[in-house]
């Protein structure tokens, strides 16, 4: 089998089992500080033993304090219990601060972690998953994580600490009433096991819900313009609605369901306890036990009860924290298709390395039956510049996200320097190119951080002649804080033209030796495309460039036109040539221009209009 197999098939596991052990992967976020994770323990234990003895002070209090007749007495037994109280207030704190540290600490990791997989994952992956809800699972799902872990968690811990603690207290103090205490407990746990597994699956519902929500309302306002212009403010406010009420239904119930579990275990518990205290006060009565060990034994079975309220209180949580556990280690663990070599190879070290695409055959993951290239060859002259000619949906973008290796293609193979490019890093193959989208994509953040994307080193006489180069210092220089203007999401601050000679400066500063053009201009009014035009020959200037033609005009001086149509090389040669051997490249020139010679004679037209004495 060929080492360039394609890995299409290997995907993320989705049929994990749900549970507690999806936690696992956040108690190994843990381990990493065994120091601290320690200490809180040490902490816990210390404070859960603490508030254990805080039963036998109860007892001393009511038998020799209050019992013993007089104030010497009171007052030792008070001073016992002060000691007690400060021994659980030193702990409490150590114990809160260690594991509210840890929490935060563990979510930012996973949060890291999270996203540096994100970065890396191939561009097809984004076709299938929504970006609204992987933001929801990086924010959202990691702040309920950390919840869990600063306070449930912990909460959980000393519950079950003290529980079993108070449970061996019982016993010792009194074994006929711990036996019926013992009776009671596993009906406290029937409602935490039929109605836990319930509670489970609507908070995976819920998080999911939330994650739709916040998707939703994210791409309304990422095209908040197209909504605004086509006046379907009440529409969309109508639909999100939709969203919100939806997610609120499947909470409810998961409100629900968790607040049966606590009410059906509290009624268990209270139903165990009227027994138990009807049978220790006929004791007291009798004088077969002391009102100081009754009240001790009270207070043991108290702190079992409220342990097991917690644990079926936070038994939910910790269900919740699970599930967005599961999805947050999904996210880390899927794989990248596109991956580095395990052996890569070293491009020569000859000046400006050639192109070739040889006998590509390539299908998009979300459209495995559509040909997007099919058996495609093309070669690319070091230091020439190549224009893609054809129709909507001919492959043109695709030959740029092959070549940039944003996909793998299924066949065939594409070589830069006579080397293909699946055996090189991608760090190694991407820092040779640099792209201008006809949509340039800017950075919240000013100025300068945006040009100097292209180089983070870079000083800043570079950044300037970099946007000297691209036609944009004057206008930079006229911004009220010049470079460091900031430009709002998404350059939304900038006209098109600007935005786009910012974008230039970016290419210019990278200094690549191939350069992928998406026609820059297209969009550009007549004033701005001049000046982007003069920087981009400035770009051009001795690099392999390859040009995504979308209007003939710009690419006549072009060394190689290659005319492409439904994912295949039709004719490659100049424009003239091409003009007499390529039906369809006329066909194409013959509109566009004719095109321009209706808006020329449209232009004439309306200037006799204004002034028909100047064309008298």
């Amino acid at each position: 089998m060929d080492k360039h197999t394609d890995k299409r098939t290997e995907k993320p596991s989705g049929t994990r089992k749900r549970g507690l052990h999806s936690l696992k992967p956040v108690l190994q976020h843990l381990l990493n500080y065994k120091l601290r994770l320690l200490a809180a323990a040490c902490a816990l234990v210390f404070t859960a033993g603490a508030t254990l003895f805080l039963g036998r002070g109860l007892q001393v209090l009511i038998d020799d304090g209050f019992g013993g007749g007089t104030e010497e007495a009171l007052r030792q037994a008070l001073d016992f219990l002060v000691l007690i109280g400060a021994a659980m207030a030193v702990g409490t704190f150590i114990r809160f601060y260690l594991v509210s540290w840890l929490g935060e600490r563990v979510s930012a990791d996973i949060r890291t972690a999270v996203f540096e997989n994100i970065v890396r994952l191939h561009p097809g992956y984004f076709e299938s998953n929504r970006s609204g809800e992987i933001m929801s699972r990086l924010t959202t799902d990691t702040t309920l994580l950390q919840t869990i872990i600063g306070s449930s968690f912990s909460m959980a811990l000393r519950s079950s600490l003290t529980t079993t603690g108070a449970l061996v207290m019982m016993f010792i103090t009194n074994l006929k009433l711990s036996l019926i205490i013992a009776v009671g407990v596993p009906l406290i746990l029937l409602p935490i096991l039929f109605f836990g597994r319930r509670v489970r699956n609507l908070a995976n519902k819920s998080q999911e819900s939330i994650a739709s929500v916040g998707s939703y309302a994210g791409e309304v306002i990422q095209h908040i313009r197209v909504v605004q212009s086509y006046t379907r403010e009440s529409f969309e406010t109508a639909s999100f609605d939709r969203e919100v009420e939806n997610a609120f239904g499947i909470a409810r119930r998961r409100i629900r369901q968790r607040a049966l579990l606590v009410c059906g275990a509290l009624l268990m518990l209270f139903v165990g306890m009227s027994s138990m205290l009807w049978t220790g006060g006929q004791d007291v009565i009798t004088g077969r036990m002391s009102a100081g060990e009754l009240g001790a034994f009270v207070f043991y079975a108290v702190m079992v009860g409220m342990g097991f309220a917690t644990v079926s209180e936070v038994w939910g949580e910790l269900m919740r924290a699970a599930g967005a556990a599961d999805r947050l280690v999904e996210l880390i663990n899927t794989p990248s298709l596109i991956t580095d070599p395990d052996e890569p190879r070293k491009l020569p070290t000859a000046a400006k390395p050639e192109l070739r695409m040889d006998h590509v055959t390539f299908c998009y993951p979300t459209r495995p039956a559509q040909k997007a290239l099919a058996d495609f060859t093309l070669d690319i002259p070091a230091g020439k510049s190549l224009a893609l000619v054809g129709p909507s949906g001919a492959g043109k973008s695709t030959v740029f996200e092959l070549l940039q290796r944003f996909y793998d293609p299924q066949e065939g193979s594409i070589l830069l320097g006579g080397v293909d490019i699946r055996d090189l890093t991608l760090n190694d193959l991407r820092e040779h190119i640099a792209l201008v989208p006809q949509q340039p994509a800017l950075f919240t953040g000013d100025v300068r951080y945006n040009i100097a994307y292209g180089k983070l080193d870079a000083t800043d006489e570079e950044v300037f002649a970099a946007a000297r180069a691209a036609h944009a210092h004057d206008f930079i220089s006229d911004l009220p804080e010049g470079y460091r203007s900031h430009l709002g999401e998404q350059g939304v601050r900038l006209s098109g033209g600007q935005r786009q000679r910012i974008a230039l400066a970016r290419a210019i500063l990278n200094d690549p030796e191939i350069l992928l053009l998406d026609e820059a201009t297209s969009a550009l009014d007549t004033e701005s495309e001049h000046k982007v035009q003069l920087a981009l020959e400035e770009l051009m200037r001795g690099r392999t460039t390859v040009i995504i033609a979308h209007r003939l005009s710009t690419i006549l001086h072009a060394d190689n036109i290659a005319v492409l149509d439904r994912g295949r090389l039709v004719a490659t040669g100049t424009h003239t040539e091409l003009l007499e051997s390529c039906d369809l490249y006329a066909r194409l020139a013959r509109l566009q221009f004719r095109e321009a010679q209706t808006s020329a004679a449209l232009v004439s037209d309306a200037a006799d209009a204004v002034d028909p004495a100047a064309h008298g």
